[in-house]
C-alpha cells in the first residue's frame, strides 16, 4: 500500500514535469513572422520616464549640495580652525563627487526628452567643472569660489529644469547613498 507522503511526492513530481512540458513547448515558437519585439513603453512614456529620472537625480544632486556644501560653509565650518572642519570638508568633498554623478546621470535622463534636453544642453559646461571640485574641496582649497560653483550650478539645473515644466526639489540623500556615490 502507498503511503499519503509517497503519493503527494509522485503528484508534485508529476505537476512539474508537466508544467515543466508545457513550458518548454510554449518557448519553441517556430512561427518566424511573429518575432518577439520588446513593446516597452510608447515615446510619450519614455519622456515622461525621463523627467521624472531627471527631476529624482537633479534633487538628489540639489539636496546633497545644499546639506554637506553649502549650509556647512554659510556656518563656517570650512573655516581654519573651526570645530569638526576636517570632517566637514570629507563629508563636502563625498556630497561633491555625489553631486557631479547625480547631475551627470540628470542631463542623461535630459536627453530622453526635448524639451529638457534643450534647457540642459547649455549647463553641460559647468557640471563637467565640478568634476575637480570635490578633491579641492576635501583639502580646503578655496572653499568660497567651489561652494559658488556647486551652488550655481545647482540652480541653473534647478531653472532649466522649471522652464521644462520639471520642477527640481530638493531631496537630500543619507550618507550611505553620498558613499556609494
Amino acid at each position: 500500500m502507498l503511503s499519503p507522503v509517497s503519493v503527494r511526492r509522485a503528484g508534485v513530481s508529476l505537476t512539474l514535469c508537466c508544467t515543466l512540458l508545457v513550458g518548454v513547448t510554449a518557448c519553441n515558437d517556430d512561427d518566424k513572422d511573429s518575432a518577439a519585439t520588446p513593446s516597452g513603453t510608447s515615446s510619450a512614456e519614455k519622456q515622461k520616464f525621463a523627467k521624472t529620472r531627471f527631476v529624482a537625480n537633479a534633487g538628489l544632486a540639489a539636496g546633497a549640495t545644499y546639506q554637506w556644501i553649502v549650509k556647512p560653509f554659510r556656518a563656517g565650518k570650512f573655516k581654519s580652525g573651526a570645530d569638526g572642519r576636517k570632517f566637514a570638508l570629507v563629508k563636502a568633498g563625498l556630497a561633491g563627487a555625489f553631486t557631479y554623478n547625480r547631475l551627470k546621470a540628470a542631463t542623461k535622463n535630459a536627453q530622453g526628452d526635448p524639451t529638457l534636453a534643450k534647457a540642459v544642453a547649455p549647463l553641460t559646461a559647468g557640471i563637467d567643472a565640478l568634476k575637480d571640485l570635490p578633491s579641492k574641496l576635501r583639502k580646503g582649497d578655496s572653499t568660497d569660489s567651489i561652494v559658488d560653483s556647486f551652488d550655481g550650478v545647482i540652480n541653473s539645473v534647478k531653472d532649466a529644469g522649471k522652464s521644462a515644466g520639471a520642477e527640481v526639489k530638493d531631496k537630500v540623500p543619507s550618507a550611505g547613498e553620498l558613499a556609494k556615490g
